[in-house]
């Protein structure tokens, strides 16, 4: 990154110069996407920082979600008062503590009182506990998370897949992450997502499993287990986002320098890249759990007030889009 001065920043990569103004860009869409849809009523989970009930607020004023705030209600009356937000509109379920919160928005979503779940001040292992033990929120699909990375280095959103959820997948884990991946791009408005299914390199061989699970894929794709999008694999990074990249390795595929979805081996590799693009690229990060009976916002508290209300639009879009669909 360039510091041309006080008040600019360029962000320079292989001879590619971008604005500070073409950060965030594609959230923008996607929020003017959610416009004029009714809003999620959701559950946030254990907002007792200014950070999660600030997000969450904001997000409410967005008109993207109705927040139902669970968690200990003094902490979260403190948070408020900290932050100078006026909780009067907002309904409150006091819980005793981060883990009762979590059980108590689950059920809460199992009984259909709330279209949504979002990560508050808590681990995500613990918000996500009780969540995948209760029968009535599971769907005959895996869960997965999908990151939606907002670039300013390429043309519209990566989705890379699964990056906290999953942390080995199975070939038949790594189906259902490719499915919820695609269903997730045709609910944002690409009707036709390409996915690289990645790994180190671009050949299938035994000594690296996740070129036999890449194929393997392509070839569930070819034969309708994987339908509405165009799969490719095993594709490394910079083949799945250069033609010039793939063009000098020979690679003839369609995916090849135009991926929407990136589907990584596993949790590690998910993880790293998601984290490579937000502090060295200039990315920004949102994200979701699909794959639930509700969409599952899951938030970081690094997250800026902008990746918050992304990562509520894509749950919104996601949730009204499966209405419409299923």
């Amino acid at each position: 990154m360039k510091h041309t001065d006080s008040q600019t920043i360029t962000v320079q990569q292989r001879g590619a110069t971008v604005s500070p103004e073409a950060k965030g860009r594609h959230y923008q869409r996607i929020i003017e996407q959610a416009k004029g849809l009714q809003p999620l009523r959701t559950a946030v989970v254990h907002p007792v920082d200014v950070v999660s009930l600030s997000g969450a607020v904001e997000a409410a004023r967005a008109r993207l979600i109705v927040p139902v705030l669970v968690g200990p209600e003094m902490k979260i009356r403190g948070a408020a008062e900290q932050a100078k937000l006026d909780l009067t509109p907002y309904e409150l379920v006091p819980a005793e503590h981060s883990h009762a919160a979590a059980a108590q928005a689950a059920a809460l979503a199992r009984d259909r009182k709330v279209e949504a779940l979002m990560k508050g001040s808590l681990h995500t292992d613990e918000f996500m506990a009780p969540i995948l033990a209760e029968e009535k929120l599971r769907t005959e699909r895996r869960m997965s998370h999908i990151f939606v990375i907002d670039t300013p280095l390429y043309p519209r959103p990566l989705f890379v897949t699964d990056a906290a959820i999953n942390i080995y997948p199975s070939l038949s884990d790594k189906r259902d992450i490719v499915q919820n991946a695609i269903d997730l791009a045709h609910a944002l408005g690409n009707p036709s997502p390409y996915v690289a299914i990645l790994s180190a390199i671009e050949t299938v061989t035994e000594k690296i499993r996740s070129t036999i699970d890449a194929a393997a894929l392509c070839k569930m794709a070819d034969r309708g287990q994987i339908t509405g999008g165009i799969v490719d694999g095993p594709l490394a990074f910079d083949n799945a986002v250069s033609e010039e990249a793939a063009a000098t390795k020979s690679i003839v595929s369609p995916v090849a320098g135009r991926a929407d979805v990136f589907v990584v081996p596993d949790i590690e590799a998910g993880n790293m890249l998601a984290k490579q693009l937000e502090y060295l690229g200039g990315a920004d990060v949102a994200g979701v759990v699909i794959g639930a009976r509700v969409p599952i916002i899951l938030t970081s508290r690094a997250d800026k007030s902008l990746v918050r209300l992304g990562s509520c639009a894509i749950a919104l879009l996601w949730a009204r889009y499966r209405v419409r669909t299923v």
